[in-house]
């Protein structure tokens, strides 16, 4: 990526002190030991965390870490990260959590703290927030949530503000993965790559980078569905019938799109050198690149929504919570990203 935009995290924030809100996540998981594990590091932003405040002061003694916790009062002013502290928006659990011990009691508890968070960026208590792990399954063995119908934070936030589309985009602090399907089997997605669905997600895509990430005119490299993309047309008609010309139309909009490029040599240094973003048809056709590339150092980013939401890249981890070896870098860097696209966001706007 050109030098200008490639330096995703670590930039200064124009925000005085911006707030940062956090969802624990499932709380039998290590998203409560990664809130834990942060508290005790310097950050330059007010950390919230969305939670029940005796879950973060449990798992901090059984992690052997200090940790004190305030009630956050969206009314008084911002106030920089104390080493060893948390401010907390109080969510009471059901029942008592067991670090490892998956309760279907507390899946209302994760749906309303993701619920508070997102309400309270809408609002403009907070300038982003942050989602530490769930686990879908326990969500949708739930009696209160219809089995199989939760399918994730995208989704959830989606039909929550109300968007018709969102893209999820994978980060680090070189790479950026957009994803024109998501959570499909392989058998549908060739069905699903349809014009209308590539030029909803790239225009979401090349919109949000100008207003998220300071890329006045992004340059987006888009891969094929086939092998070789399509070959000319031996390995497959997609490319021919449907992404080129979508590519073509979208272009003469004004966005800068290249491809469809075959995808095994899409993300080799050549081609990323001067790319914003990749966007890839299918799961694993962009993210096993990014995730060999910086796994545990990568953040999750929906795209489309009103709000800022970034989070990290991995799952609850059910068998390492409570043990303090859960590695904290994803979401430092999806802490990160958040504050910065939050700081571009706000420049946008007063510039």
């Amino acid at each position: 990526m050109t030098t200008s935009n490639k330096a995703l995290v670590n930039k200064a924030s124009v925000l005085t002190i911006p707030v940062l809100a956090i969802t624990a996540g499932e709380p039998a998981g290590i998203g409560p030991d990664l809130c834990v594990q942060i508290a005790q590091q310097t950050w330059n932003y007010q950390i919230l965390v969305i939670c029940d405040k005796q879950l973060l002061l449990d798992r901090a003694k059984q992690l052997g870490l200090p940790l004190t916790v305030s009630d956050f009062n969206e009314n008084q002013p911002a106030q920089a990260h104390t080493v060893g502290h948390l401010w907390v928006k109080h969510v009471p659990l059901a029942e008592t959590c067991i670090a490892g011990t998956l309760n279907t009691a507390n899946s209302p508890y994760v749906l309303k703290t993701l619920d508070i968070a997102t309400q309270g960026c809408l609002d403009g208590h907070w300038h982003a927030m942050v989602t530490a792990p769930l686990h879908k399954g326990v969500i949708n063995d739930s009696a209160e949530v219809k089995t199989g119908s939760f399918t994730g934070h995208t989704e959830y936030l989606r039909d929550f503000c109300d968007c018709e589309e969102v893209v999820m985009m994978l980060a680090t602090e070189d790479l950026r993965v957009a994803l024109v399907t998501t959570h499909l089997p392989l058998r549908e997605v060739a069905d699903a790559i349809t014009p209308e669905l590539i030029s909803r997600v790239a225009r979401i895509l090349d919109h949000d980078l100008q207003k998220f990430f300071a890329i006045a005119r992004p340059r987006i490299l888009v891969a094929g569905l086939n092998p070789h993309a399509g070959e000319g047309g031996h390995l497959g008609m997609e490319e021919i019938d449907v992404i080129e010309p979508t590519l073509k139309a979208l272009n003469t909009e004004g966005l800068n799109l290249i491809g469809p490029l075959p995808a095994d040599t899409l993300y080799t240094p050549k081609h990323l050198e001067h790319a914003d973003a990749t966007l890839a048809m299918y799961h694993d056709q962009g993210l096993p690149v990014l995730k060999f590339h910086g796994f545990g150092r990568a953040a999750n980013i929906t795209l489309g929504l009103p709000i800022i939401r970034t989070s990290v890249d991995h799952g609850t981890a059910l068998d390492l919570a409570g043990l303090g070896t859960a590695d904290s870098g994803s979401l430092e860097t999806a802490l990160r990203v958040a504050a910065q696209m939050a700081a571009a966001y706000q420049t946008k706007r007063t510039s």
